[in-house]
């Protein structure tokens, strides 16, 4: 027997078992494809979850700087009495204050920052970053 032959039947049996011995890349594929199902499954539920806190945080904006007379004021008028009294008395704006704007004026505060230093940091005026302080923060 020849060299050619040897080879020959070794090319033969090695084609044979390639059919009978299982394929791994088909698993291979199988499995990434199951994985980048679920990395998009994931990625949307991150992106509606985001969705909802943004929605929260910019459309929640309902607060506004009360003064101490604005506190004892009934529920259904209070933002409304509370915008002439600040209008008439001070001239000052009225302006729509986050919740976590809020805290963090009441955290500076607490970590020592002057009035004008909260003010300039938030973007509240003084008046405000005074108010939010003594009223702690409470609607």
């Amino acid at each position: 027997m020849g060299l050619s032959t040897i080879l020959l039947i070794i090319g033969i049996v090695c084609i044979v078992l390639s059919f009978f011995l299982k394929d791994s890349s088909k698993k291979m594929e199988q499995d990434l494809e199951e994985l980048s199902i679920s990395i998009y499954q994931e990625t949307n539920a991150l992106k509606k979850r985001l969705k909802v806190v943004e929605e929260e945080l910019f459309l929640e904006p309902n607060f506004t700087v009360k003064s101490p007379a604005a506190i004892k004021q009934p529920m259904e008028s209070k933002n409304t009495l509370f915008a002439e009294q600040l209008n008439k008395t001070s001239n000052v704006k009225v302006k729509q204050i986050n919740e976590i704007l809020v805290s963090q004026v009441i955290e500076l505060n607490r970590q020592g920052y002057s009035i004008e230093e909260i003010s300039k940091m938030s973007t509240l005026s003084k008046d405000q970053v005074i108010s939010i302080i003594h009223n702690g923060g409470n609607r």
